[in-house]
């Protein structure tokens, strides 16, 4: 599950039905809109998602299977696997060494498709309202703006951000005019490589969209439509699949053999890390959580190897740190600090005088794989003499519960960003959401500042030493990276995931 807090609310939302349709190629040469070499476009591209989107408001969109809104809107720059900035509706860019301010020169000749202007009065409206609508409002508070003329940019914020490039990559660029309306959630205006084709649209079932072939970036998009259909159900999925309804659609790992059986292709992507998140570090409400043996003892009770082969039948990966390989926290050749060692784990407790355990409860909910996972943590926390209570949570509350700090420690199959600052910023530093007993930490703060402040070089020093610290203090128990899958045609090419959370190819992505 996806950690942003819009998300993961999102996630409860009812699925629609599948609309049944074709899909297929055509072999046509055409040259790319904005030069380039000339490339075979494609005629439909027809992807399978699993919720539907909740209307066209350009600051409450997905990230998650966000095809539709990258299909239509643009950003002022995008952001890669790893939150590094990539061209868009700037051509150029750069960033105040106090981090406080990000400059854009705006592409010439962009327009949007009710054929007004891409420029800096849009771009300025559109954080305007991302400060005061959508889940994101609190990262643009107090922004202000220079524009200077149609085609420059300064944005700037009260104190400095470290994530800049991601706050600039989010929202999706709109007319002013459109989100004076009143109507925004109607009828999408962008500049994107896609324009909505309302005729072929039915909301909750299927969208269609017709290429933009004056997109500046045309031609890094071979479809000459793009349709997406909400899909209510795994086995619907596969069937489609199968049968060629749609071109591309995520997957579990339940119908990892029989899709590949078929002769269809599948993208295996690493976005999460089950994990315990230890988060009583001073124990306040687990006394026996204050005590970093207690927390390694904990570490050492779990089997990685035999986790992966058993309980996620071989797709995964052994885990030993909670961030992304290739992240700038990411640890290169680390060895697995707590080793599986049940006798060590014991004498451990027995050394910080816990060997009697305690009681532990361990929320539950739909969708984190507890349903295999809990058996196995329950029976080796109880090698330690922890007795584990599991809670499940269900409605419209339990996300809030989940996160009220009622719970200490949480089973959790977590995503990890690419960019692993936000990981930081949700998972370890005490205001972080994630961190849910939000203790504070000083060796944290220190390098956290560190990060606000230094350069880049610097940044990423910090963000290792952080890493590190946490590993050393056993704030969480990792263990498993699981695979996700996407599945697609042969005819189709996913050479990348561009997604920074690795759960889900980009529209850019597809071939």
């Amino acid at each position: 599950m996806r950690r942003n807090m819009p998300a993961l609310i999102a996630s409860a939302s009812a699925l629609a039905v599948l609309l049944a349709g074709c899909t297929g190629e055509s072999a046509t040469s055409t040259g790319p809109a904005g030069g380039g070499t000339t490339k075979t476009a494609k005629d439909t591209l027809t992807l399978g998602m699993s919720a539907d989107i909740q209307g066209w408001d350009p600051s409450n969109q997905p990230g998650y299977q966000g095809w539709a809104g990258e299909a239509v809107w643009d950003t002022l720059v995008k952001c890669d696997a790893f939150g590094k900035p990539e061209a868009d509706i700037a051509d150029k860019w750069s960033i105040s060494e106090d981090n406080k301010s990000f400059t854009a020169h705006i592409r010439e000749g962009m327009k949007f498709s009710d054929g007004t202007p891409v420029d800096s009065a849009a771009v300025e409206a559109t954080f305007k309202y991302v400060s005061t609508h959508g889940g994101a409002q609190a990262d643009y508070e107090g922004i202000k703006f220079d524009t200077p003329d149609p085609q420059n940019i300064t944005i700037t914020w009260p104190e400095p951000q470290p994530m800049i490039v991601t706050r600039i990559c989010n929202p999706k660029v709109t007319t002013k005019a459109i989100l004076d309306s009143g109507k925004v959630n109607d009828t999408p205006v962008g500049s994107g490589p896609y324009v909505l084709d309302t005729a072929g649209t039915t909301r909750g079932s299927v969208y269609a969209f017709t290429k933009n072939d004056q997109h500046w970036n045309a031609a890094n998009y071979p479809y000459k439509k793009l349709v997406i259909k909400v899909i209510e159900s795994e086995t619907a999925t596969v069937s489609a699949l199968k049968t060629k309804q749609i071109d591309g659609a995520l997957i579990t790992p339940q119908s990892y053999n029989e899709i590949t059986a078929s002769g269809l292709k599948v993208r295996t992507m690493q976005g999460q890390t089950t994990r315990l998140l230890l988060t009583d570090h001073l124990g306040k409400k687990i006394p026996a959580l204050g005590d970093v043996r207690v927390r390694r003892a904990i570490n050492m009770v779990f089997d990685r190897e035999a986790m992966v082969k058993n309980l996620y039948q071989g797709h995964g990966k052994p885990s030993y740190q909670i961030f992304r390989p290739g992240s700038d926290a990411y640890i290169e050749g680390l060895q697995d600090p707590y080793p599986f060692d049940v006798a060590k784990a014991k004498a451990l407790m027995a050394e910080a005088g816990y060997e009697k355990g305690f009681a532990l409860e361990l929320p539950t909910m739909a969708g984190q794989n507890h349903e295999k996972l809990m058996p196995y943590v329950t029976q080796q926390l109880a090698q330690l003499n922890i007795t584990v209570k599991q809670v499940p949570l269900s409605g419209a509350n339990a996300i809030g519960d989940l996160l009220s700090g009622t719970y200490p420690v949480v089973l959790w199959q977590l995503g990890n960003f690419g960019q692993s600052l936000q990981d930081i910023d949700i998972v370890v530093r005490s205001s972080g959401y994630w961190n849910l007993m939000h203790q504070p930490d000083a060796t944290v703060d220190k390098h956290w500042k560190q990060i606000v402040t230094g350069d880049e070089a610097q940044k990423k020093a910090a963000q290792q030493e952080i890493n590190r610290y946490i590993i050393d203090q056993a704030w969480f128990a990792p263990m498993v990276n699981p695979d996700g899958f996407y599945a697609h045609s042969p005819d189709v090419t996913v050479d990348k995931v561009s997604d920074v959370e690795a759960l889900t190819p980009k529209l850019r992505d597809f071939k």
